[in-house]
């Protein structure tokens, strides 16, 4: 695992954007396996940046997105497909038949998870998987349990995750229970893992999924397990841990 020290949230954001950007100039029909929330959104208005100056070319690029929300429809502003838009794929030149994200509108589970496996399949696995970590060690929406989720599946949400989630509403009422995510198994199938952190309140969560012990109750300490992990945090995310 590769341990990557930001001085803090913008820092951590350009540095994050400089790999995702190797990735594409090194392979321009690269596939990304992109995440939401606030920890990527400086990372994808930096990528954007440099798409414009004419540094960046998305045109051969797919994106599968780790998850979306169970029940709410592409036009919501709190949906996932209504984020990436917002924040990277209206801004650039991706090809929209390009860009994936689970269909939180189809009210069959299985039907929807076994859909979404195919379409990762399809496009020859994730080349380089983005992901953030949750105050309770979730990444995607795997959250804490007595074993690792394997692949796409429907996931019931954890009152710590909703109550986090709640500022992006007008009620913790209005916050989805549940949601479609890309499986353990499946984030783990990615060629190369980056993660980005930031904040002083995640501290903790970055100390147990990259410093403790491998266990579903944490459930982003397996990437301690995949051969090509660099995580990028700043110095707030990092404070419980102890760097030489």
């Amino acid at each position: 695992m590769n341990m990557i020290k930001a001085k803090d949230y913008k820092d951590m954001s350009r540095k994050a954007a400089n790999i995702i950007s190797a990735q594409v100039i090194m392979k321009p029909d690269c596939v990304l396996g992109l995440a939401t929330g606030s920890s990527p959104v400086g990372t994808y208005e930096q990528l954007v940046k440099w798409y414009e100056q004419g540094d960046l070319d998305f045109g051969n690029v797919t994106t599968v997105n780790l998850d979306e929300y169970k029940g709410l429809s592409r036009d919501n502003e709190q949906s996932y497909y209504y984020f990436m838009h917002h924040h990277l794929f209206d801004y650039v030149n991706i090809n929209p038949d390009r860009t994936f994200l689970p269909d939180g509108m189809n009210p069959n589970p299985e039907e929807e998870c076994a859909r979404y496996e195919e379409v990762i399949r399809s496009v020859g696995g994730v080349d380089l998987q983005l992901l953030g970590i949750g105050h309770n060690g979730h990444i995607g929406f795997n959250e804490p349990g007595d074993a690792f989720e394997t692949m796409t599946h429907c996931v019931t949400l954890k009152e710590r995750t909703i109550e986090a989630n709640k500022r992006f509403f007008a009620s913790i009422e209005d916050v989805p229970k549940q949601a479609y995510s890309m499986g353990i198994r499946t984030i783990m199938m990615a060629k190369k893992i980056l993660v980005v952190v930031s904040g002083e309140d995640k501290a903790e969560a970055v100390k147990q999924a990259f410093f403790g012990p491998v266990t579903p109750q944490v459930p982003g300490s397996i990437l301690q397990m995949h051969p090509d992990v660099t995580v990028v945090a700043d110095e707030a995310a990092l404070s419980k841990c102890d760097l030489v």
